[in-house]
């Protein structure tokens, strides 16, 4: 792994508050005798997360047009940041075991160490088996209605250790939350965990029953359980594990089954997330579920993914918006996405880190609280995966060799996680040119966060404009870049 020039930065760890994304806080912020420390990413360059300059603000007053601006407003809060992280599939576990153990310290330091690595604080894992497991499993037997079989003695080999190892290297704890593909396929109308198929209403209570048993199992382990999604992209038929669920039976199941059970269960602490797939039904979806009040009540929110721009054209980052905007008490949380196709000769390929920073930055903007990535880490074939759906993640191990190849977009998502705080508030940030993107953050610490995106050719020289008072700063061609303000 390169060697990462960051200096040292504290991330306060405070809990994730239960409170509206869409209040709006008095915060007074004076950039008197502050610094700017600059971290940069950059194709065409050895830069990755690297300090690469310290500034100071002075009087500005009045831009004029030519001159290029990022005006940032620590006064306009918003929603309160969350965390970043990312799934520990079975194909992620079984791909680290595989490592030598100097290579999987490695790893799990560059992930969830807050100061050496870039701080995730959120894990992700399958409930039964996904596309990136090597066989289909559940927790039960066959027809066993009761759950008395219900155990993850398979969860225990792989997937287990590995997260028990990820908390300790974030510091003792992450938010962690589970999500099904399928339920078993005697569960299903299609007998079947693949091609899509729905629940029978008979096993309705049964498998809000089994989330139960999931959560418990793993408490048991060591494991505190933050919460659960209702399903993996319910509306999407795969050749790989899924169920079918349109946003009035999702809501049912809801208000009926699951939400109840959780409670009866002494789980009611526990967060349920509705939807989990794409931005681009999320609106209808979400005024479905938080319409309906005996509904709405169970949710803490909505997840989303990014695969919604079948056409090629842009992302839908809007709809986001609008349910934001439509639901403030509700929380918006990225729960899945990765770059497709894998192709090993495409380890070096820029688009990587920019399809994460662009729906990053946007996301945010719209009130998304934080960031779940896909699969943590793959091998050098993209997998395992039981139906041949390869795809990227941010590092991949190589099985014989012990190699671990970081691309840019690990480094492009630590611009985020490595300087936000959990706890933060996100502020108004705004770009006087468009091949710039930018957000920004008011840290518990009382410092500033600037991400900065350059999604063009030219090499952009820029202040950070707060109250009359500005800082410079560069953008360099195709970069990432943070800057710190304390």
């Amino acid at each position: 792994m390169k060697k990462i020039l960051l200096a040292a930065v504290v991330l306060q760890m405070i809990g994730c508050a239960e409170k509206k994304n869409a209040e709006t806080t008095n915060i007074s912020f004076s950039t008197e005798g502050k610094k700017v420390f600059a971290y940069t990413t950059a194709d065409s360059t050895s830069f990755r997360l690297s300090a690469t300059d310290t500034a100071s603000f002075t009087d500005f007053g009045q831009p004029f047009e030519t001159q290029v601006c990022v005006f940032v407003d620590p006064s306009k809060t918003d929603q309160t940041y969350m965390g970043i992280g990312a799934a520990i599939t079975d194909a992620s576990a079984e791909t680290l075991a595989k490592l030598p153990a100097n290579k999987q310290e490695e790893l799990l330091k560059a992930y969830f160490d807050k100061e050496n690595g870039i701080g995730y604080s959120i894990v992700r894992t399958n409930i039964n088996s996904c596309d990136f497991s090597s066989d289909m499993y559940t927790y039960v037997a066959d027809g066993d209605k009761e759950l008395k079989s219900f155990n993850i003695e398979h969860d225990r080999k792989y997937k287990i250790p590995m997260i028990k190892a990820a908390m300790k290297a974030a510091g003792g704890s992450v938010t962690f939350f589970g999500s099904p593909w399928s339920p078993p396929a005697w569960m299903k109308d299609n007998n079947n965990m693949l091609q899509g198929g729905k629940l029978k209403a008979e096993f309705a209570g049964a498998w809000a029953m089994y989330y139960t048993k999931f959560i418990k199992a793993y408490e048991a382990e060591g494991i505190p359980v933050w919460g659960i999604s209702v399903q993996n992209e319910p509306m999407a038929k795969q050749r790989w594990e899924s169920c079918i669920y349109t946003a009035e039976e999702e809501r049912d199941f809801l208000k009926n089954h699951l939400g109840p059970t959780m409670h009866k269960e002494g789980l009611q602490d526990k967060k349920i997330i509705v939807w989990d797939h794409n931005r681009d039904l999320i609106y209808q979806r979400a005024s479905t579920y938080f319409n309906d009040p005996e509904a709405s009540k169970y949710a803490w929110g909505i997840g989303m993914h990014w695969y919604e721009n079948w056409s090629g054209g842009d992302p839908m980052f809007e709809n986001v918006g609008l349910v934001h905007q439509a639901f403030p008490d509700k929380n918006i949380l990225f729960t899945e996405g990765c770059v497709e196709r894998f192709d090993s000769t495409k380890y070096n390929w820029w688009a990587l880190g920019e399809r994460y920073g662009r729906s990053m930055i946007n996301d945010f903007n719209n009130g998304m609280v934080g960031f779940t990535d896909w699969n943590i880490l793959l091998d050098e074939t993209g997998g395992p995966n039981h139906v041949g759906n390869f795809c990227f993640a941010p590092v991949h191990g190589h099985s014989k060799t012990g190699e671990l190849v970081y691309t840019n977009s690990y480094y492009y998502i630590g611009h985020f996680s490595k300087f936000i705080q959990v706890g933060a508030k996100r502020i108004i940030s705004s770009p006087s040119r468009s091949q710039l993107l930018t957000t920004s953050f008011l840290n518990p610490d009382g410092s500033v966060v600037v991400v900065v995106m350059n999604q063009g050719n030219i090499n952009t020289d820029f202040v950070i404009w707060i109250d009359g008072k500005a800082a410079q700063a560069k953008a360099l061609p195709h970069s990432m870049n943070t800057y710190v303000i304390r």
